[in-house]
Formats: structure tokens, sequence, C-alpha cells
């Protein structure tokens, strides 16, 4: 019952939701116009009551089924992700034309006319129009649309995932059909639109070929870029209600194979039995192994493994990885086998060469497996960046630590697990890395710069995607960033401009400032009450140190970034 309704309360939001204006004027005028009467050019059969119904049945079907298996499904075939969204553009397209040319209608219709009273562009139920639109139709993507789609792109779809995905395009259809009806109740109702009902079939011919159109030009995502999303507090709301997160877990991440992992719980001071390790599975390739080769956790048992997620240019994941080098240093040939599962946050870090640059930095000499479509870290209902889990040599998890922190206890249950392997092993000394983890709440938190995750932005005005004109505010809050000059903000980055550059000001909290840079330029540092420096970025994104201090405090910091160089976020240690 929980999965169902958050699946519906999500629908519900996400159907008032702005980016579900662009589909409005097709569902209304089509809801009331049918093709014309076989023989009778001129005139329109008027609508059937039930026409609204079946539109809006055929999309939630449509998007249903595309949600859920596209993507396994293009995978399978080798067919382009974009494959289904192009075939429904061009069947809209074909249903407006034909709505407009009655004639060009027929032709459409020859290779069914052997089957009595269907018509090819929408079977005069409108079934036909309502799947075509659910191919192309994609709301705004809330936690419970992200939910669903992780499990239909990894294959982990089981009951919870169908419920949920049912209930939540429900929830969509109901606003949906709200207009489906308010548009058939015009068409019927009004005697205007009684002794005009050539041009409202026109009238639905043209919007049909428009949103054709401006799908095929991605015009419905730049409007929305330009609206905000007054439903993005509901969607957070619902989130992270206890309900929220109990669904959300089960609808794509909870399968027989990792149910049992709810055993474990986070940083726990003992060992647990928290069922077989779920397998590796969706990596894109391997650094660090013999050509290349995957790693099998079949083939590891008698060994004790350590799986590390984590992202290369990911503050927490920096500060955690020295522990994990320095366990492997320590225990590998004492019988642990570390994996480092590389699950990125950004698309730069999906290339394998950023990677392999950031375990080299790091001194990774462990495997690692690119983990770029998030299958592997879905498959273990992992949420964090860093994240450990311990399995036995049985090939048992045994111990999950999610975030930074706990690096002793962890290390302490690791030995535990070796002696268990091997009682007559001889172990190292522990291992005396520093830990670094800063205390929660004592520094600013991650700041990110692209519009799809943008946070902490001080104004004046509004921080949204595209090209736009900043200045700094006459006062800016602690933990906030601003900019100042041209800039351009794209989804995971913003780049100034402008010949003459951009500039950023932080006020923070921490002892230790880092951003993530690319491209090709001096970028100008300066902190309050100290000269300017300058540091040369070249290359692919990867993490710069700003400042270090021996202790944490605050101050303001302010960056001059010349054009050519993109700035993706700011961390804090």
């Amino acid at each position: 019952m929980d999965i169902v309704l958050i699946g519906l309360l999500g629908g519900l939001i996400t159907g008032i939701s702005p980016c579900i204006l662009p589909v409005l004027p097709v569902i209304f005028l089509t809801a009331g116009a049918r093709p014309a009467a076989p023989g009778r050019t001129p005139e329109v059969i008027p609508a059937k009551r039930s026409r609204p119904y079946w539109i809006i049945a055929g999309l939630v079907l449509s998007f249903s089924a595309v949600t859920l298996l596209g993507s396994l499904l293009l995978g399978l075939l080798a067919i382009p992700q974009s494959a289904i969204r192009w075939a429904g553009v061009v069947v809209l397209l074909a249903i407006g034309i034909g709505m407009l040319v009655p004639g060009f209608e027929r032709l459409l219709e020859k290779p069914f006319q052997r089957l009595p009273r269907r018509r090819v562009a929408d079977g005069g139920s409108g079934f036909g129009m309502g799947l075509a639109l659910g191919t192309v139709f994609v709301p705004c993507a809330g936690p419970v649309l992200a939910a669903i789609i992780v499990a239909g792109a990894t294959g982990t779809i089981g009951l919870e995932t169908v419920l949920l995905t049912v209930s939540f395009a429900l929830g969509v259809a109901i606003p949906l059909l709200v207009f489906a009806l308010a548009g058939s109740g015009v068409a019927r109702r009004i005697r205007g639109f009684r002794a005009r009902e050539r041009a409202l079939r026109i009238a639905a011919g043209i919007a049909l070929i428009a949103l054709a159109a401006g799908l095929a030009l991605d015009v419905p995502q730049r409007l929305q870029r330009l609206l905000p999303d007054y439903t993005a507090g509901l969607q957070r709301g619902l989130a992270e209600s206890e309900s929220g997160e109990r669904a959300l877990g089960l609808g794509g991440l909870v399968t027989e194979e990792n149910r049992r992992l709810d055993a474990c719980e986070n940083g726990a001071a003992e060992l647990a039995d928290c069922g077989p390790a779920p397998r590796i599975r969706g990596i894109a390739g391997w650094l660090n192994t013999p050509g290349g080769a995957a790693l099998d956790l079949e083939e590891l048992r008698g060994r004790v493994v350590l799986i590390d997620f984590w992202a290369y240019s990911c503050i927490n994941c920096q500060r955690s990885i020295p522990h994990v080098v320095a366990w492997d240093r320590a225990y590998r040939d004492a019988g642990l086998q570390v994996i480092g599962v590389h699950s990125p946050e950004y698309a730069f870090e999906k290339e394998p060469a950023n990677v392999a640059a950031g375990a080299r930095e790091f001194g990774i000499t462990y495997p690692v497996a690119l983990d770029n479509d998030l299958a592997t870290w879905t498959h273990y209902r992992n949420r964090y960046w860093p994240a450990h889990y311990l399995i036995d040599a049985e090939g048992a998890v045994r111990h999950i630590s999610f975030g930074e922190g706990n690096y002793a206890t962890t290390e302490r249950l690791l030995r535990e697990l070796l002696r268990e392997a091997d009682p007559g092993v001889r172990l190292p000394e522990e291992t005396d890395t520093r830990d670094e983890t800063p205390e929660l709440g004592s520094t600013t938190p991650e700041t990110f710069l692209g519009s799809a995750k943008d946070r902490n932005f001080a104004g004046p005005g509004a921080y949204r995607a595209g090209p736009g004109a900043f200045s700094f505010p006459e006062e800016q809050p602690d933990d906030t960033f601003a900019l100042d000059g041209d800039w351009t903000v794209e989804t995971q980055y913003a780049a100034p401009s402008g010949d003459a550059g951009g500039a950023v000001r932080l006020e923070y909290r921490a002892r230790e400032v880092r951003a993530v840079l690319a491209g090709s330029g001096s970028v100008e540092v300066e902190v309050a009450g100290s000269a300017p420096r300058s540091m040369q970025v070249d290359g692919t994104p990867r993490s710069y140190r700003l400042l270090a201090e021996n202790a944490a405090g605050t101050g303001a910091l302010t960056l001059r970034v010349p054009r050519g160089v993109e700035l993706y976020s700011f961390t804090f240690g």
C-alpha cells in the first residue's frame, strides 16, 4: 500500500508540474476531434464520449512499458536509446498531417483496410493516439520516476517496481484526464465548436505537428528551463518521508538477491550475516586487472572482499580512499581483495581515461570496476559516496559502512574476517591513516554549479540553465556562492561566456576548499587578506585544491575564471 500511495502521490505532483505543459494543448484538442467520415471528406464524425479515457489509457500503457522495459529491450537489441522517442515523434507527425489532409490519412490506412473499423491514426477511440503520446511523454524526473528508471535500466524489475510504475502513471494521468474531458466537453457542448468540428480537427492536427516538431528540436526542455519547478519542494518532501524512503527503496532496488542486505546495520560494531553478496553487474570496463578482465565474486571464494563505492571527484571519497589504499597494501597478502566500484556522479566521470588518471593520483592499484550505469550501485542498494561492503570468504556480506568515518571499526572487522578465513594467518599491525572526516555540519555543504543540482546560490536573481548576467550581492550569507559577469549555466557546470571572464565568490567554513574544474586557462584565487595567486587549469575535469589550512575556519574566497574554463562544484573539508 505504501508503494501504491507514494506512486500515486508522486504521479499527481508530476501531473501538475510545468513539464507537462507541452502535451496539454494536444490532449485538450484531440479529445474532441476525430477522423473524417469515409467518403465525406469535409465532415467530421463527433468524438465518442469514451475517447478521452482511451487517449489517457493508451498514454498510461505506453509510458509504463517504455519506462520499465524500453532501456532494457533497446540494450538487448543494440538499438539507440532514442529510437522509441523518435518513432513516437514520427507517428505523432503522421497523425497530425492525416488530421489536416484526409487524403494522406486514407493513404496511411491502406495497409489496414482488411481490418474493419480500424483507422491507422487512432482507431476512432483515441487509444492509438495515447500510445504514441506515451512514447514521447517525459515528465519531470522526480524521485519516484528516478527509482523506476533505474530499475528498468538495470533489469531489476519486480512486482514492487511494476506497482510503483503503474500507480505513478495513473497519478500523472488524473490531471491529464481532466484536460481531456474538458476538451471533449467543450467540443460537445459549445454550439460554436459543434458547427466548426472541421476547424477543431485542423487545430488538433496543427497542435500534433507542433508537438512533434518541438520534441525534435528539444523545445519542451528549453521551456522547462525557463519555468520554475513549483513542485520541487513537494517532490523532496515525498521522497524524504519515512513512507517515501521505504517505498522508493522497494521500487526498483530490492530483489531476491539483495533483500537480506537489510540485516546489516550501517556502521555496526559487530559482524552480521546479511546474505550472499549480490554479483557485480553492468560494468563498462575494468582497470588494474590483467588485460582488463572482469572479476567474479564466485571466483574469489576463500578471500575476504572489500567493495568500495567511490567517484574520483567526490571529496568524501578523496578523504576515504587513503584508508582503502592502506588496507589493500597491508592485507592483500593476508587474503584481502579490494574492489573499487567507480559509480560516477558526473558525465565526465564515465570516461575511462579520467577514472584511470584519478586512480593513479590516489595511488589505487587494486581492481576498479567502471559502473557507469550505476547497475552494481543499484544492485547493492547503495546511496552513498563512499560506501564499504565487507564480504567474507564464503561470499556473504558481513558489514556495511556508508559515508566517511568508522574506519577503525571497519578495519577491526576486516581483520576478524581474515582470521575466520585462515585461523593461522599472520596479520600486520593495524594501519595508522589519519581520519580527516570533518565533524558533521562543521563545513560548508558540497556546492554544485550545474542547473541539475545547484544549491547555495546567493543571488541576486534566479539561478537557472542558460546564459545570464550576474553580479555579487551587497551582503552574502555564509555557506553560499555568488557569480559576477556573464555566465552560461549548463546541466552539470557553469562557464564564463564573456571575453572578460567571470568571478565566483565563496563564503565558506572549512579547513580545505577544492573545486572541480575543466578546460584550459589560468584561474586566479584570492582569499580575503591574502595576495592573489594563479592556478593553471588544463584538461579534463578534476579536483583542484584552492585552500588548505591547519585548522578549520571561516572566510571569503574569490575565483576569477577566464573564458574556456568550466566550473563544476566546490567541496569542503
